[in-house]
């Protein structure tokens, strides 16, 4: 899936980051709980990987419970990790993320070591509205969009807590295919960036898959593990009335619809990932990777012996 997704302040953040993180004791990591492997960015890793991180899995109150807990299983066996699920306006939730960072960094408190947390995450995680909550103000811009938030900003939660926030980021170039469609159906690309009824037909075809029940009850549908995807497409654009003439479906506008109804949980409690299947495609993902590096580099080598063909 093809999605152009690095606009030039990605760069920008990518530079604050680098510099601000000598400086940071914890880092605060939003994740959507929907798809908590795709929404932790793997450059974001690199940049504050030596970090003792907490892991916010937002947006747990439409995720699948079930799920949500292998999430947290998942990130806490994971040396310097602290997981914790919640929804990002819900405040008396948010004030257990200052005891986890106090866990990982005990050294710090105190007007002469005041901690200093960087929290940070891909657009639309609700990073802002959690920011928002935490500091009981309206520090950060929220928005249903990506990229909302545009300059960093230092937010004072006490006098010996500095919270510093940064742009949504995202990185250069997916590997993990289906980190490309959950990203995009979450919302965390803007919508120019990819094909949505590609985005929809992936949708459907996982949720036909593991959450079948929901898709019959949403759109008094039956048999959908049986049909195809662009079956079940054009079966909610017939239901819901995104027809052209002469009875054709208007397959763009059903796309929007079952994007829109994952969007707003209209669907259901749903995650589209488990820790084991994402581990499984990103080794796929980094096969394939590496497979293209290395034919990049063949030709790269063979057009430099071109060159030096008298």
């Amino acid at each position: 899936m093809a999605i152009q997704w690095f606009p030039g302040h990605m760069n920008l953040t990518r530079k604050a980051i680098a510099e601000r993180i000598k400086d940071i004791d914890v880092v605060i990591e939003v994740l959507d709980a929907r798809l908590p492997g795709s929404s932790a960015n793997p450059l974001l890793a690199e940049l504050t990987g030596h970090k003792p991180t907490v892991k916010v899995l937002n947006k747990q109150d439409v995720a699948d419970p079930a799920r949500t807990q292998l999430w947290l299983d998942h990130y806490n066996a994971i040396a310097q990790t602290r997981a914790v699920a919640l929804q990002a306006s819900d405040a008396a939730a948010t004030q257990r993320l200052g005891p986890a960072c106090h866990a990982l960094a005990p050294g710090r408190g105190g007007l002469a070591k005041p901690m200093r947390v960087l929290i940070c995450g891909v657009p639309n995680v609700g990073k802002s509205t959690l920011i928002n909550t935490l500091s009981n103000k309206r520090h950060a811009k929220t928005g249903d969009e990506a990229g909302v938030t545009k300059l960093e900003q230092r937010i004072t939660l006490a006098d010996d807590f500095y919270l510093y926030d940064t742009p949504g980021l995202l990185w250069p170039r997916i590997i993990v295919a289906q980190s490309g469609y959950n990203l995009a159906v979450s919302g965390a690309i803007g919508r120019n960036a990819y094909d949505e009824e590609e985005v929809a037909l992936e949708l459907l075809d996982y949720l036909r898959r593991d959450y079948p029940a929901l898709i019959q009850a949403r759109f008094k549908l039956s048999g959908v593990e049986q049909m195809k995807d662009e079956e079940v497409l054009a079966a909610v654009g017939r239901q819901r009335g995104a027809l052209l003439g002469k009875g054709k479906i208007n397959t763009q506008k059903a796309a929007e619809i079952v994007i829109g109804e994952f969007r707003s949980a209209t669907l259901g409690r749903i995650t589209l990932e488990t820790p084991q299947e994402f581990a499984q495609w990103l080794s796929v993902g980094e096969l394939l990777d590496a497979q293209r590096l290395a034919r990049k580099e063949a030709r790269a080598r063979a057009k430099g012996k071109g060159k030096m063909q008298p």
